[in-house]
């Protein structure tokens, strides 16, 4: 956990958010991951705060083939083992960071990733110019998620529900639309399972557009 991680601590309500307590979230993974759908995840940085409403997640639950921790508890995959609520930050490929929140009791390795954003405080295009088709991209991936919050391994294992976190998670700021769940994306184990959950109709959501009709 890095030095830079942690900042004086803020009121619970924070200007237009309100950052969510342990409490709230489900001590499921899969209730989870749908849980955060409509949820706004924030990243107050040293230039200023990053935010966007998380609109797309995929669950990677206790036992699960395809998730870290299936083979147990290792010093890269530690944080999915905290109590859920805290972030688990890996290298993937040797390219792009994936945020992902853990979702069980401590002790118990599972979690739900973050694969995409709609944009809020903070967050533009390189050049500032608003055409569409970018800004429908901008936090569209889990890659590009974590590179348009600024995301990388320094905020692994960090308290998304601590008061003086500088990554956490909010309540919504508005009514989620109605969601839609689909097999995961990418993967070459446990292929079958609806286990990604997105807001229907969001442009900022990813992946194939034949994955979006149930």
């Amino acid at each position: 956990m890095s030095s830079e991680s942690q900042l004086p601590a803020r009121s619970d309500t924070d200007g237009h958010l309100r950052r969510l307590v342990r409490a709230e979230l489900p001590v499921d993974t899969v209730r989870l991951a749908r849980y955060l759908v409509g949820k706004v995840i924030v990243h107050d940085t040293a230039n200023g705060r990053l935010g966007g409403r998380i609109v797309e997640t995929e669950a990677y639950p206790v036992g699960d083939a395809a998730g870290h921790a299936f083979r147990g508890r290792t010093p890269r995959n530690g944080s999915l083992f905290l109590e859920r609520g805290h972030a688990y930050v890996y290298l993937a490929y040797g390219i792009s960071f994936l945020l992902n929140v853990s979702s069980e009791r401590a002790g118990v390795g599972a979690g739900v990733l973050l694969r995409a954003i709609e944009p809020l405080d903070g967050i533009r295009l390189i050049d500032g110019k608003p055409r569409r088709k970018e800004w429908a991209r901008i936090g569209s991936g889990p890659g590009r998620l974590t590179r348009a919050l600024r995301i990388d391994l320094s905020q692994d294992g960090l308290d998304l529900c601590g008061a003086g976190s500088s990554l956490w998670l909010a309540a919504a700021t508005r009514r989620t639309g109605p969601i839609g769940k689909s097999v995961r994306i990418g993967l070459t184990q446990a292929t079958s399972c609806l286990l990604r959950f997105y807001e229907r109709g969001n442009v900022h959501i990813s992946g194939p557009r034949r994955l979006l009709g149930q």
